[in-house]
């Protein structure tokens, strides 16, 4: 794998709502830039944000005080061909800060979650996304950001070490199924991830401790760890972790205070 000649950029902070405080201040810096640099912000979240940084992007007046109406929000990944519509990932948003900042309606991209025809869902979703994004010449958009979560098993998005995703190298949108019960999955592909002008990876909680050490530590493998897709342009990406997370990359410090980490 070609990789970036750089070392990862990991801020640790000292707990969730420090996580959630420090992701606040990359979404908002990154959008004033956008928008006075494009007139516009378009941006993609992960199914598994955490709620707290929502929570503060309807309560922060920095958040509030954004041009929503330039703002174009879409999901990075989602469920699929579920009727229950609580396994819609639009639904935390939607219940946390979106009715508190005045986002039009047509500026949200949800994932339709409840739709049965998955790959219809995709298709739609990614015309979506080449009208309002548009398309590069490599033919896939590029998001001004893009917000992830690692999970325990190293992967991001809904690119899961155990599916044909991560090979991909054509779609901006796939459909992920499964053998066994997990539900149909929608998510951008790594091509996406890689265009991004900045990708925001947050990790927490203790269990995440072993994959985060294991995958900022040891050679590139996007089989084994899909957050790997990322390292050719790890120069584009900012790690905010908590300290939980961080306790076999930190194992003397004791500081209460922000802390970079590296390698």
């Amino acid at each position: 794998m070609k990789t970036a000649n750089t070392k990862p950029n990991v801020t640790i902070v000292t707990g969730s709502q420090k996580l959630a405080q420090k992701a606040l201040e990359l979404f908002v810096s990154d959008a004033r830039k956008a928008i006075e640099a494009r007139k516009r912000f378009c941006v993609a979240v992960s199914r598994h944000t955490p709620i707290r940084f929502f929570e503060l992007l309807g309560e922060q007046p920095q958040s509030k005080a954004l041009l929503w109406d330039k703002i174009h929000l879409f999901w990075v990944d989602g469920c699929c061909g579920s009727p229950d519509f609580r396994n819609n990932n639009y639904n935390p948003a939607a219940h946390t800060f979106i009715p508190k900042v005045g986002i039009p309606a047509e500026n949200m991209h949800r994932i339709y979650s409840e739709n049965p025809s998955c790959r219809y869902v995709a298709s739609t979703y990614e015309q979506t996304i080449c009208n309002v994004v548009g398309l590069r010449k490599n033919g896939m958009p590029r998001f001004d950001l893009i917000m992830l979560r690692m999970s325990a098993d190293g992967h991001v998005a809904s690119l899961f070490p155990d599916t044909y995703a991560f090979f991909d190298t054509e779609d901006p949108v796939c459909v992920i199924y499964f053998m066994d019960s997990r539900h149909t999955r929608i998510t951008l592909t790594n091509p996406v991830l890689r265009a991004a002008s900045h990708i925001a990876v947050l990790v927490h909680g203790e269990k995440k401790a072993t994959i985060l050490r294991e995958v900022l530590t040891r050679e590139p493998d996007e089989v084994r760890y899909p957050i790997h897709a990322v390292w050719p342009i790890l120069d584009k990406v900012t790690w905010l972790v908590d300290r939980n997370a961080a306790k076999f990359l930190l194992p003397r410090c004791r500081s209460n205070k922000t802390v970079r980490w590296s390698l």
